[in-house]
């Protein structure tokens, strides 16, 4: 995708002078309140109980970083996958999935809730920094990455796929969670070593590699430089699977990608084999462990009840959000809004103010 053929934007604005749309629309999303609310935010632990774990903004940046490498790689569009990046979870509520599983229950019978479409949600209506529109007026291409379903139906209901750009950030996505993951589990002392190298293949490959190129190292190197060597494991074997399907579907301009009915950035069945593994080992090691689950209950007990107390009596509500239930959406749209926009903290602080 080329910044000069971009779809443009919903509402005109004059080209920047010194920046293409993609540029511009990083600056943008870098400089939104959503933005900067993703470092407040859980991804697996609650931020506050160690300096090092990894919350929703840290993660975002490493997954912008993986998709810049791999835009890289592919000779695509760094600037439009750098920004898909830096946006995929501004809709993500506090408290990580659990937060998002609350929210999705509660607004079930109320349009649901998903936290890639509040993200483009967030940059289409909610973020109010601009006198002539709502939102960001992100380009039409990286509000279309936004969306991060695999495939979508073009005008005659055939099957399509996104940009190559949005199916790196979506793999990128992956590959930051299940790596990143794993270290902060062995970081928080929950996951053991051991049990990592008798029940996970990537891992264990990974760490034979370190050994034998090092004799000596501290517990903290070891699990730096093998946590390494599992991101460059799935990068290379997503990089040769990749380009070896661009290859055999003759892919050589966007009109390609998207005529084409297979994904084209993608692992081998090998190394998708090892990731199903991982997950699985994740599953059942660390995100189902007492401690995790401890958390994830209190986040989805808070979440709950500031939904049914601001449901139930709108005066609770911030004046701007209450303005919204005149002019905009239903009430339960501006409550999940208002939910999901928070960081951990704040949705405790509020839980607090309401019901102690």
């Amino acid at each position: 995708m080329r910044a000069r053929s971009s779809f443009g934007r919903s509402f005109f604005e004059p080209e920047s002078e010194t920046r293409t749309c993609f540029q511009r629309d990083r600056d943008r999303i870098i400089h939104s309140k959503s933005f900067r609310r993703l470092k407040h935010k859980t991804q697996v632990f609650i931020s506050t109980g160690y300096d090092h774990f990894r919350s929703r903004l840290t993660h975002t940046l490493e997954v912008a970083q993986l998709s810049r490498h791999l835009a890289r790689l592919f000779s695509v569009n760094e600037d439009l996958a750098e920004c898909i990046a830096l946006a995929h979870d501004l809709g993500h509520p506090p408290f990580g999935h659990a937060g998002e599983q609350a929210l999705a229950i509660l607004m079930k019978d109320h349009g649901g809730f998903e936290h890639n479409v509040q993200s483009l949600r967030v940059v289409n209506h909610l973020e109010e920094k601009y006198p002539h529109f709502l939102g960001l007026n992100l380009s039409f291409e990286v509000r279309e990455g936004l969306r991060k379903h695999e495939r979508l139906e073009n005008i005659q209901g055939q099957v399509k796929f996104h940009s190559l750009e949005a199916q790196i950030v979506n793999l990128a996505d992956a590959i930051a969670y299940n790596t990143h993951d794993i270290d902060d589990g062995l970081a928080s002392g929950l996951l053991k070593h051991s049990d990592l190298l008798e029940n996970v293949v990537l891992y264990k490959d990974a760490f034979e590699q370190i050994s034998s190129q090092y004799t000596v190292l501290t517990d903290t190197q070891s699990r730096h430089l093998t946590h390494s060597a599992m991101i460059s494991k799935q990068i290379q074997d997503l990089t040769i699977t990749s380009r070896d399907a661009l290859k055999q579907n003759n892919i050589k301009t966007l009109d390609d990608v998207y005529a084409c009915s297979e994904k084209l950035i993608l692992f081998s069945s090998d190394m998708q084999e090892k990731l199903n593994q991982l997950r699985h080992f994740l599953f059942t090691y660390l995100y189902r462990h007492h401690e995790i689950y401890r958390m994830n209950k209190q986040g989805h007990h808070i979440l709950t009840s500031l939904f049914h107390a601001f449901s139930s009596d709108y005066d609770l509500l911030p004046i701007v959000y209450r303005q919204r239930l005149l002019t905009q959406d239903t009430s339960h749209r501006v409550v999940s809004d208002y939910i999901a926009g928070m960081t951990d903290g704040y949705a405790q602080k509020e839980f607090s103010a309401i019901y102690f």
